[in-house]
């Protein structure tokens, strides 16, 4: 990964390979915490099935993981004024709404 400064702040040029590039699609996420560590947990579960697929992990540190809560906020205002507000659902692990 290379790194360039610019006006003071550091820019990083973020290198990605093509497989990572695609993503993975997730639809339930579940969230844990020590006191040192936030561990997501990111899975895909078929409607109608029992069983969950842990498609990644992520572990952070706390204040990644506060910066991170608060550039998914500034995101999530962003879009509802761009493509209108998200509806809220309440979803189970055993079924959805």
């Amino acid at each position: 990964m290379s790194e360039k400064k610019q006006e003071g702040q550091l820019q990083i040029e973020i290198q990605i390979d093509e497989a990572t590039a695609q993503g993975i699609y997730t639809n339930l996420a579940g969230i844990t915490h020590s006191e040192t560590e936030f561990i997501f947990d990111f899975l895909f579960i078929q409607p109608n099935q029992p069983k969950a697929k842990l498609r990644a992990r992520i572990i952070s540190n706390p204040i990644h993981t506060k910066r991170f809560l608060q550039a998914l906020v500034e995101n999530i205002r962003k879009y509802e004024e761009r493509f209108g507000k998200i509806p809220e659902r309440d979803y189970t692990v055993g079924g959805h709404s």
